[in-house]
């Protein structure tokens, strides 16, 4: 996708059995593998987190990248969006959804309607809300972590990029 926000650097992914301290700094694990809204946890060391759209459509599955590809189901077309997280006015965090056509049903059709609102805060007030797992890595010397979510069993991939002035670096 040309118009995107994350780096044509690769994201490296780390090894299931390498989630630890020994390879990632104890105080920047416990953010990366927040079970939680980040919004919440952002919230947390901040007056205001606000979100600013960059990217907002419909795509075809030839945009995705290939690890994008393998986590979700394949569709006609995703929508992705693509933010700029926020806390007190300092850029924290890139985030990029992908969500399969199929999964915009009902209620959930929202989600390409959401503007500002952060990701998480429509996420986590929704009862069938699960995870399923969460990947972790590092790209351009910033930590990585992808988690494909479900809504009533209807799966998104959700990656968000820690930038340098983030809490989690601290």
């Amino acid at each position: 996708m040309d118009e995107t926000l994350f780096t044509s650097q690769p994201i490296h992914w780390l090894a299931e059995n390498d989630k630890n301290d020994k390879i990632v700094p104890a105080n920047i694990l416990d953010w990366l593998l927040e079970l939680g809204s980040m919004t919440k946890r952002f919230e947390q060391h901040s007056q205001q987190v606000t979100v600013i759209p960059y990217l907002e459509r419909y795509v075809s599955q030839d945009k995705l990248s290939a690890d994008e590809v393998q986590s979700l189901p394949e569709s006609p077309r995703y929508w992705v969006r693509e933010v700029v997280m926020y806390g007190d006015g300092i850029p924290w965090l890139l985030g990029r959804t992908i969500i399969p056509e199929e999964t915009l049903t009902d209620d959930d059709q929202q989600l390409v309607d959401i503007g500002r609102m952060p990701l998480g805060r429509y996420l986590f007030s929704r009862e069938s809300l699960t995870r399923d797992y969460i990947h972790i890595g590092f790209c351009a010397n910033r930590w990585v972590r992808s988690s494909r979510l479900r809504l009533s069993n209807k799966p998104l991939l959700l990656t968000e990029i820690f930038l340098p002035e983030s809490p989690a670096y601290r």
